[in-house]
């Protein structure tokens, strides 16, 4: 769950590793805070490092470390010319319950240690001291630091390299050839975004269409998108994303950042270009994006927000989906469970499962597969067993006929049971265990999905969507993971 990427001295988007898009689409936001608040303060060595979800991050546990690019040739003299980042997530960063995602958090600082234009590296140097007092502060303070200053090591290892490799470039083509070619492929990305519109118009001029849905709680996610030909100058297509009609913010964790919102659009219209080319913010150029201040998806600097970046920007991604209509939902969630030592102490651990994707016309949709705004993959049997000896994985397997119906079904979702040998706090984050994946054009609903407890003794309880609880020796947790809607 980590990702690289390269930004030009304004902090745009150039070119990434295609891991995970909710982090890909955000990153930027973050390398720009931190160009403004250093403006000619950078030293070559340099290394910062933040997740502020309300600055560019996605939530709390999600870290990027930002680095600098200097060269001695660059006209500017003394200013960075490019950035490398990496963003991964921590297993944990504190907050009320291990792994750093509440279920139930109701304010920022309940999900972990906010970080903020903090100085990693200065002169070569790994200021340890100042972000292990930095880890430590607060009354929710991160656990396990030991593998936090390793993970931090290995995020700047990986900026390191993003550095080396630049400078290599440069000295093989000229600082002036990179820059050049770094302004093509957003301008090639943008020009390929606005072919996409026109063959996603056809004959039309115009399109425009809305979709709404709701999440598990009642709250709504709504959208307007209105498609434009361009006549002047030709080829000049445009689209209005109008997430107008959206409920206000949440007084839980399911508010999603605005750099999270802009990550779900920014993915959506990348699918729609069927070139390949590399994800960068030349794709937004054509795009006018539109979010009410003091929505779920623009919330206040204090909202809990841990929820937003992996289950509402599932639900982001779904309704543009929906409104474009070209897909039937998929299973809309990443089912997230994280468990650890109720005393904090020890090791965390925390994964997302897989479930169903949605149809579209011509294809049935992908079953057992991590859709959309994740792209992570789930830790092998024998290694999650063998680095967490207390705990059993008695079954994977899918959920056969949790697909929505239709001309062309929904992917089935999974069944994933987890006995525990040890006691551990659990904590449980999802959604669709209410309102089903949609089916388009006809097509039917996929399954919702569901957790359960199963105690040692065979007593069973339906957890619902969100859950924090202490397993006990014996206790099974049954996950069973939404299906994707038919299309057709």
């Amino acid at each position: 769950d980590f990702s690289c990427a390269i930004f030009d001295g304004k902090g745009n988007l150039v070119a990434n590793a295609p891991h995970i898009p909710v982090h890909l689409g955000a990153m930027g936001e973050s390398v720009k805070a931190i160009i403004r608040e250093n403006r000619g303060r950078m030293k070559p060595g340099d290394v910062y490092v933040m997740n502020n979800p309300h600055r560019g991050g996605s939530h709390l546990p999600d870290v990027t470390v930002i680095s600098p690019v200097f060269v001695q040739e660059s006209p500017s003299g003394h200013s960075p010319v490019f950035y490398t980042a990496a963003r991964g997530h921590h297993a944990d960063i504190g907050g009320i319950t291990p792994g750093s995602m509440p279920p139930f958090a109701s304010k920022i600082e309940e999900e972990g240690v906010v970080i903020d234009n903090f100085l990693l590296v200065r002169n070569g140097k790994f200021r340890e001291k100042e972000i292990r007092e930095l880890l430590l502060a607060g009354p929710y303070h991160a656990r396990n630091i030991e593998e936090r200053i390793s993970d931090l090591k290995a995020q700047i290892a990986a900026v390191s390299t993003g550095i080396r490799e630049l400078k290599r470039l440069g000295e093989k083509y000229s600082l002036k050839t990179v820059r050049a070619y770094m302004n093509h492929i957003r301008e090639n990305a943008a020009e390929a975004m606005r072919d996409a519109l026109g063959k996603f118009l056809r004959s039309e001029d115009r399109f425009e269409s809305s979709f709404e849905d709701s999440l598990d709680e009642g709250s709504r996610i709504a959208v307007r998108i209105i498609v434009e030909r361009g006549k002047n100058p030709p080829h000049s297509h445009r689209a209005i994303i109008d997430f107008s009609g959206t409920s206000r913010q949440l007084e839980g964790n399911l508010n999603a950042p605005v750099a999270v919102t802009k990550a779900a659009v920014l993915y959506v219209f990348r699918t729609l270009i069927d070139e390949d080319i590399p994800l960068n913010s030349g794709c937004l150029s054509p795009i006018d994006i539109r979010i009410p201040k003091g929505c779920l998806l623009d919330p206040s600097p204090d909202a809990a927000v841990v929820g937003g970046n992996v289950e509402t920007s599932q639900r982001i991604t779904d309704v543009l989906l929906g409104a474009l209509g070209i897909a039937g939902a998929s299973q809309g969630t990443m089912n997230n469970v994280l468990f650890g030592r109720e005393d904090g102490k020890g090791k965390q651990y925390y994964e997302t499962i897989a479930g169903g994707a949605g149809a579209v016309e011509g294809h049935k949709g992908a079953s057992a597969v991590q859709v959309h705004m994740t792209n992570t993959r789930i830790t092998d049997p024998e290694v999650l067993e063998q680095r967490y000896p207390e705990i059993r994985l008695e079954s994977f397997s899918l959920r056969r006929g949790s697909g929505g119906r239709g001309r062309y079904r929904g992917g089935d979702g999974t069944v994933r049971v987890i006995r525990f040998l040890q006691p551990r706090k659990v904590s449980i984050l999802s959604e669709r265990r209410t309102h089903p994946p949609y089916g388009m054009a006809g097509g039917k609903p996929g399954a919702k999905g569901k957790n359960i407890l199963v105690k040692a003794d065979g007593t069973t309880r339906n957890l619902g969507g969100k859950a924090e609880l202490v397993a006990d020796n014996g206790d099974r947790i049954i996950i069973k993971t939404p299906g994707g809607g038919g299309f057709g």
